[in-house]
């Protein structure tokens, strides 16, 4: 964490004629209010609050570009804020600097149905936009779990429940419109499907976090409503015959639309707090999309893989009520965990392996935290050889945290080890910059340096994420 020292010895005041100047633009939508700036001073990571010197609300792509334009003028560090459901620290005002909230861009600007595409401002949330266009027979796949921003979701690369069948924000996301460092507006492509056209600048922005530019406008691939949709839980006696399950299931080319692993602690955990009554063994949730006949023989293939790996009940969700419950309780999760342990904080991670290292890499981490004493859960994406560690500390004990933490940078090194990477969709932040060196080598890592200062050569984008500033 000897970055989160360095990087505050960093923090720059922010001029009074900038914060004049932006009262004067914005009027009562900047704030200097201690409540506001405490509130995006914090986002779900484990980190203390971090908070910036002023926040302001944008409505259109043109006022964040003024807004830029004012802070290079300044020098003033400037930090793009969503939903604030980040986990690695991305929204914290590390160096200062002020916050620029796009959660008032929330316009859907365009619905191109026979083209499958919707294009919408930054702020617009994936509930939003799927509540929207539900009249169209469309929706938009990628399920983070919470209710996150699309243009917070493109610059985090998210992805989510859907991942394995739909991929993540980086096959989803055609075009972006970006306020540049210097506070110019670019897009990055267009709506074609494909294109051959110069540099791809719109995977260069997309998970970039706001280090980059900042995403105002985003348009994202939309999908049919799949005629038949089935859910189903089943408890196995152990992680790996869970785990097993997944890898065949994927091994043999079922189309799965999800598939999550709850370890036992998180099976005790939902139940608590979502008033369910599952037993209390490692789960997978599976659900299924296609015609009647597809889901039903896919569903049924899967059972019998599941029996084969000593499944202690297979249990159907045929009803949509029922499937939303369920599902709510997963995307739950992590505010259920934290009643594991009351008052505690948690430190949650994640990492990804090729499917066929998926087991052993679960296995050797729950081992992991089962050996420090920690009160964990690990809950997985498995279909797509991603999963999460949940860990509560006591955030007034070093000891306790350092545990925790030894069990991430031992779990992070098992994944690169087997040739994975050590965020499958949480990114880097604050948190895992270290690990980033570690995964790409310091040839690659140049190369993103590089990049970032031809970009935002003042290093007010965000200052502080991803990647330091000097070697």
């Amino acid at each position: 964490m000897n970055h989160l020292v360095d990087a505050r010895k960093l923090k720059r005041p922010v001029p009074q004629a900038l914060l004049d100047e932006l009262k004067t633009l914005f009027g009562e939508r900047c704030s200097t209010t201690l409540a506001m700036r405490e509130h995006h001073g914090r986002d779900e990571s484990s980190y203390d609050p971090m908070l910036p010197d002023a926040v302001v609300f944008a409505h259109s792509t043109e006022e964040v570009a003024a807004f830029v334009k004012l802070c290079s003028q300044y020098d003033t560090p400037i930090i793009p804020y969503g939903a604030g459901t980040s986990l690695e620290g991305h929204v914290l005002a590390l160096q200062g600097g002020v916050t620029v909230d796009l959660s008032q861009m929330n316009r859907v600007l365009a619905v191109n149905g026979e083209d499958l595409t919707a294009t919408v401002q930054a702020g617009v949330t994936r509930k939003q936009l799927n509540l929207e266009i539900k009249d169209t027979g469309l929706f938009f796949p990628i399920d983070p779990g919470a209710d996150a921003s699309l243009g917070g979701m493109a610059s985090t690369r998210a992805s989510g429940t859907n991942a394995v069948r739909y991929g993540t924000m980086k096959e989803n996301t055609l075009t972006l419109t970006v306020v540049t460092a210097q506070g110019e507006i670019i897009k990055t492509g267009t709506r074609a499907k494909k294109s051959s056209a110069g540099y791809d600048l719109t995977r260069v922005y997309v998970g970039s976090e706001g280090t980059l530019g900042i995403i105002t406008e985003v348009t994202v691939r939309l999908y049919p409503q799949p005629e038949a949709i089935s859910a189903a839980i089943c408890s196995f006696p152990s992680v790996a015959d869970a785990v097993n399950t997944v890898i065949q299931t994927i091994q043999m080319g079922v189309p799965l639309a999800r598939v999550e692993l709850l370890d036992e602690n998180g099976v005790r955990a939902i139940n608590a707090h979502d008033k369910l009554t599952l037993p209390v063994n490692p789960l997978l949730l599976f659900e299924f999309h296609g015609s009647e006949n597809g889901v039903k023989e896919q569903a049924e293939l899967v059972q019998d893989l599941a029996n084969e790996n000593h499944a202690l009940g297979f249990e159907w969700a045929t009803r949509p009520e029922d499937r939303t419950r369920l599902w709510t309780a997963r995307h739950n999760a992590y505010f259920a965990l934290l009643q594991l342990r009351p008052g505690a904080r948690a430190i949650s991670t994640d990492c990804c392996v090729p499917i066929s290292r998926l087991a052993e890499c679960v296995l050797a981490t729950k081992a992991d935290c089962e050996e420090q004493g920690l009160i964990h859960a690990i809950i997985g994406h498995v279909g797509d050889g991603n999963f999460h560690v949940q860990m509560m500390v006591d955030p007034n004990d070093p000891a306790d945290i350092a545990r925790a933490e030894g069990v991430n940078e031992r779990m992070v090194a098992r994944a690169l080890s087997m040739d994975g990477t050590c965020t499958g969709e949480h990114g880097v932040g604050l948190h895992k910059m270290d690990f980033l060196i570690q995964e790409h080598g310091d040839g690659a890592i140049a190369v993103m340096r590089a990049i970032k200062h031809a970009l935002d050569p003042k290093n007010i984008m965000n200052p502080g994420k991803i990647l330091r500033w000097e070697q």
